[in-house]
């Protein structure tokens, strides 16, 4: 056995004695300070798991995994090329739709409101099935829409205040009708069928779609397109596939991949989950410290008790195991109840943030700002046990001073100075 039965005796009643005084007080606020840094770690580290996994797949969802350029502006003959794409044996592995689409930066003007935003010309079965997963559709839906309706993000209609049936004028620098007097912008009226909730602040407030064939008139760009978006079964592999079509087109097209068109955005999500990681575990480890004072001062207090044990036999391997014992104790039991509070908090923490919400009667996590209507959350459950295997490694080693100095306990002096 590790621990023999006269060590787990003693270790216990020292971590659990009623007259400990100001030793005591420290035990329990290492434990509490224990237990809370391990669910504030769990919770932050899950809710920023949330934020990456949850923006990446709304961004990406929406622009593709692999994306394919040219370098004059638009693409002709987009279906040629895009069934070229697919004869190829990677991106036929990989990819799980090729869609074309007109996209350009436009103003939505209605009822004397106004607000930039970006016009996206596409195929509606494949906006059907991009916004298969959580997005809301309120209004028409987009197997009726025609050529010349509108499906619009929900902030932006509520910005123009407009509803089902409002006509938007899309107002573009690009395209304009060449006058003496220089280009006048391109400006043409359209009836919004449906809107869209996406719940992604970015695109609700400022994306509209249409058929593509509605796009491409508008933008001036008939029979031509202005990028392909792939979708692939395994993002990850985007890079198989750019190499892929890097070799499979000709000269002029450019080929990026999700990791080079958000890598600001990734980047920063990285090295903030790093950050955040290493300034909420100084809690652990200033618990750890509170350990350390902790049973400086238990064997401070219990020199005597340790010189009678250390006389009757006990060896200093022992007197070492009772103190490890009663330290790591304190780690282990504030590491499990940390563990609990943390997953029970990370699971229910958008009903938390909303009942929060509701008794302070501000807006705790404004969409405009977090780019998020609701507070995500991911539970990694590999994350969660490393947290917890963390905060018992330094509880057991903050209890290696105390110990050893436990150990090296002279019972002769000790019981003399008595």
């Amino acid at each position: 056995m590790l621990f023999s039965r006269l060590e787990k005796k003693v270790a216990y009643k020292y971590m659990f004695a009623k007259k400990r005084g100001f030793g005591s007080v420290v035990s329990w606020v290492s434990l509490i300070g224990i237990m809370l840094g391990v669910a504030t770690l769990i919770v932050v580290m899950s809710v920023m798991g949330g934020f990456h996994e949850t923006l990446l797949s709304r961004i990406i969802g929406m622009n593709g995994h692999v994306v394919v350029y040219h370098q004059g502006g638009t693409i002709s003959d987009y279906d040629f090329l895009i069934d070229k794409m697919r004869q190829n044996k990677v991106v036929e592995k990989y990819a799980t739709s090729i869609v074309p689409i007109a996209e350009g930066q436009i103003m939505a003007s209605a009822k004397g409101n106004n607000s930039g935003a970006i016009v996206r010309g596409i195929r509606m079965p494949d906006l059907k099935a991009k916004t298969s997963n959580g997005t809301r559709i309120y209004g028409k839906s987009l197997d009726n829409v025609k050529d010349g309706e509108l499906i619009i993000g929900a902030s932006l209609s509520r910005s123009l205040r407009i509803t089902s049936g409002d006509k938007v004028s899309l107002i573009s620098a690009n395209g304009g009708t060449a006058t003496p007097f220089g280009t006048m912008p391109r400006i043409m009226a359209y009836p919004v069928v449906s809107s869209f909730f996406m719940g992604m602040y970015e695109y609700d407030s400022g994306y509209i779609f249409m058929p593509l064939e509605t796009a491409q008139k508008y933008l001036n760009i008939e029979n031509s397109i202005t990028h392909i978006d792939l979708f692939l079964t395994d993002a990850e592999q985007s890079e198989k596939v750019v190499s892929a079509l890097d070799t499979l087109l000709p000269d002029g097209f450019i080929v990026r991949d999700w990791r080079d068109l958000n890598r600001g955005f990734v980047g920063a999500l990285k090295v903030e989950s790093s950050v955040m990681f290493l300034i909420l575990l100084l809690i652990v480890i200033v618990a750890a410290f509170n350990i350390i004072s902790s049973l400086v001062m238990l064997v401070k207090d219990k020199n005597k008790d340790i010189a009678v044990m250390r006389t009757f036999g006990v060896s200093r391997k022992s007197m070492m195991k009772i103190f490890i014992l009663s330290g790591t104790s304190i780690g282990i039991i504030g590491s499990l109840l940390g563990t609990i509070l943390g997953v029970v908090i990370a699971t229910y923490i958008e009903p938390i943030r909303k009942f929060f919400q509701f008794i302070t009667g501000h807006d705790l996590f404004p969409a405009e700002l977090y780019s998020l209507s609701e507070l995500p959350s991911k539970l990694v459950p590999s994350s969660v046990i490393s947290i917890a295997v963390i905060a018992i490694a330094l509880a057991f080693l903050a209890t290696l001073y105390p110990a050893w100095k436990a150990s090296n306990t002279d019972p002769v002096e000790t019981l003399r100075n008595e």
